[in-house]
């Protein structure tokens, strides 16, 4: 969503500017959800008589402190290696870097580095972030662990990664290495080339914001575009209807109490509007409903595609289901809330600031946990990454 052209949206996000897990949790949690989803079906790949061979799983022991020779601590950094297209030890290696969530067998058998591994015989590894899916230090996720989750570290990890890998695969010496990544990664997969030209022949970075902005708005400006874009769905009225639906919304929460309580059943809240700091999540959790639509549109396993969203809020009354009050615009908004919630198997839209901080207070090993906690750890100590 393009603040810009809806000026009553800035002030209020900036309400929760201090703990933007909101957008960023459902965002995220979008993503497992398409993750698991694909890894499933490309598990699925490796069931019938003529399957691929299925990836291998690897761990490395890596340094906890890489920068200090003294401190002699280690963790388990987690990797999956598809050979099944390497056609020499002289073939090129595709190193697939991690971000800020876990990797499964997926990340080796689906995306760019897999398709083009058959074409130039390459040999396709995935390194998971530290800090991040399996890849956590014993001792949790305390502020005394957490200095050691920066970017620094993770190129150091790739470094020593690509390193170890050479050796235990028997990768020939002139080989090429590139490495892939996408948004977060995708900086680290430009930043590794740049800062160990020796070790990577070259990146290919997706959508990477190499430079840290702490007004991070661009990423709605691309947002904004894409409602428009014809090519998948967009148009002018679709941006115009998004703009109206978050409008009448904002006009809601500022009526009475007897609105706000209607809003909140109408939306599927899972509980009260009437403190700000839950507003503030409301207009953050709704803003990345249509981010996600933007950011993972024709994605396998995407509950809702930008085509899908411009059709509800332009008044595709037969996707409308309820007694619903209110322009068709808002009405198209209820229905995607509806979509996605039921696409991740949640029975509300969570909207509660002291749920969102009592979860980023955790800071015990959780296998089901998305990263909250460390992502935002790194987004205020290195990115400011702020919509």
């Amino acid at each position: 969503m393009d603040i810009g052209s809806v000026p009553w949206l800035g002030p209020l996000l900036l309400v929760s500017l201090w703990a933007s897990s909101a957008p960023a949790s459902l965002l995220r949690r979008l993503g497992e959800h398409i993750l698991r989803f694909q890894e499933s079906s490309a598990l699925g790949l490796g069931l019938g008589p003529d399957s691929v061979t299925l990836p291998k799983e690897g761990w490395l022991e890596q340094p906890l402190d890489p920068f200090n020779a003294s401190d002699r601590r280690s963790f388990l950094q987690r990797y999956w290696v598809n050979d099944q297209h390497w056609t020499s030890q002289d073939g090129p290696v595709f190193l697939h870097l991690g971000g800020e969530g876990s990797l499964g067998p997926g990340s080796v058998m689906r995306g760019h580095p897999a398709n083009l591994a058959p074409i130039w015989g390459a040999l396709v590894i995935s390194l998971e972030h530290r800090f991040y899916g399996l890849s956590i230090p014993a001792e949790g996720l305390d502020m005394a662990q957490l200095r050691f989750l920066s970017s620094r570290h993770a190129l150091a990890d790739a470094a020593s990664a690509r390193l170890t890998l050479s050796r235990l695969f028997n990768v020939s010496s002139t080989s090429p290495w590139i490495c892939f990544g996408g948004s977060y990664a995708g900086s680290l997969a430009a930043w590794a080339r740049l800062k160990f030209p020796h070790l990577f022949f070259a990146s290919i970075a997706s959508s990477a914001p190499v430079r840290a902005t702490l007004d991070f708005s661009k990423y709605n400006d691309v947002v904004s575009r894409s409602l428009m874009n014809t090519a998948i769905g967009g148009s002018l009225e679709c941006r115009a209807a998004a703009s109206a639906a978050f409008a009448e919304v904002e006009r809601r929460l500022r009526a009475s109490r007897g609105a706000r309580a209607a809003l909140s059943v109408e939306l599927g809240a899972c509980g009260s509007l009437e403190r700000a700091e839950d507003q503030a999540e409301l207009l953050g959790a709704l803003q990345a409903l249509v981010g996600g639509a933007v950011q993972y549109d024709g994605q396998a396993g995407a509950p809702l595609s930008v085509r899908q969203l411009c059709r509800f809020l332009l008044g595709d009354r037969g996707n409308c289901r309820g007694n619903g009050s209110g322009p068709a615009p808002y009405r198209g908004l209820r229905r995607a809330v509806q979509v996605v919630t039921h696409g991740l198997g949640q029975r509300c839209l969570s909207i509660s600031r002291a749920e969102t901080v009592a979860q980023l207070r955790v800071t015990e090993l959780q296998v089901s946990s998305v990263g909250d906690r460390q992502w935002l750890y790194q987004t205020c100590t290195e990115f400011g990454y702020c919509e």
